[in-house]
């Protein structure tokens, strides 16, 4: 025989529980709705006029035209991008506030690139959309005799240590020394934080070459500054078509790109993210965003929340493929 109990707490408790998770659903619900009620946060983690900083205040600025609440951008450059990302991470998951990221090197190559992190790249971020995928450059003095990538190698092993380069990113560190690793030079790599000043001392004397994001360096190019020698994606930018790919100046194989997103950090509501990623996607569809990104050498780059996701873990892998071959060891 066995007996059937009545316990009317528990009785009381499951109807409680639904209504409850309810409610918050509900709140959520409109709280998306709503959002942004406020002005909301921008971070770059680069210095206020570098490439990334173009990016960042053009799709805020497009942001708080589609919302009619500000979006302020708050640079918080250094360590390669470490500390606005950082910074980012520590934020309040409540959506106001929002990392614009080279998101392939601050999440996804950065484990290899450094010893210690502030942050971890795959939990402490929710990933909302990418938003463009982007070139990077070898550039030398546009007064210089060298023409090419092969006048660059030839000259560079006349010097002591064959010369040196400059970077202000992660990204441009895998660019500048998987092709060092390729063309057999061992030219001193001196970091920057941010990509002017390498600019500056290369103009100066003081450094050979400049590894650096097309989007700075275009403009660079186009004010008779600098020269282009090779893009390092997978193929020729609209914007300096005259610039061929590294793989076409004689390295096959050679393939560096980097691309943006916007993350906000974990424990974000989803309705909240999938409104960003919503206005996300209405900025990535306007003719005008599309000649932007051309005009400063990136293309539009579309994605859901889950498929960013995706991309990260699969150039997680890509990058550790990439530090090996170059030789990196994290600092």
């Amino acid at each position: 025989m066995f007996h059937l109990s009545f316990d009317p707490r528990k009785t009381l408790t499951a109807p409680l529980v639904l209504t409850g998770a309810l409610i918050a659903c509900g709140a959520m619900s409109v709280q998306a709705q709503e959002y942004p009620a406020k002005e909301v946060r921008a971070i770059c983690s680069y210095a206020a006029g570098s490439g990334a900083d173009i990016l960042v205040r053009y799709y805020s600025d497009k942001i708080a035209k589609l919302t009619g609440k500000p979006v302020i951008v708050e640079n918080r450059a250094g360590a390669q991008g470490i500390i606005g990302t950082e910074y980012a991470a520590r934020a309040k998951p409540d959506g106001y506030t929002v990392l614009f990221a080279p998101v392939s090197a601050a999440l996804a190559a950065a484990p290899f690139l450094f010893k210690k992190l502030p942050y971890d790249p795959l939990k402490d971020f929710a990933p909302v959309a990418p938003i463009s995928s982007l070139n990077f450059v070898f550039a030398v003095d546009a007064q210089s005799p060298i023409k090419t990538l092969k006048d660059l190698i030839t000259e560079m092993k006349k010097k002591p240590d064959n010369g040196s380069y400059g970077i202000a990113n992660s990204t441009a560190q895998v660019a500048g020394e998987v092709f060092k690793e390729m063309a057999g030079l061992k030219s001193v790599l001196v970091p920057y934080t941010t990509t002017a000043p390498s600019v500056t001392d290369m103009l100066g004397g003081r450094l050979d070459y400049v590894v650096a994001d097309a989007t700075f360096m275009t403009g660079q190019a186009r004010a008779g500054r600098v020269r282009i020698l090779a893009v390092t994606g997978p193929k020729r930018s609209d914007a300096i078509p005259d610039a061929p790919t590294v793989a076409e100046s004689g390295f096959a194989g050679f393939e560096v790109t980097a691309w943006w997103g916007v993350v906000v950090p974990a424990g974000t509501p989803k309705p909240i993210i999938d409104k960003l990623a919503g206005l996300i996607a209405q900025i990535n569809a306007m003719d005008e965003t599309g000649k932007f990104l051309r005009n400063v050498s990136t293309d539009v780059l579309n994605g859901t929340p889950e498929a960013m996701m995706a991309m990260i873990k699969q150039d997680n892998e890509r990058w550790a493929r990439y530090t090996k071959l170059a030789k990196i060891e994290p600092q």
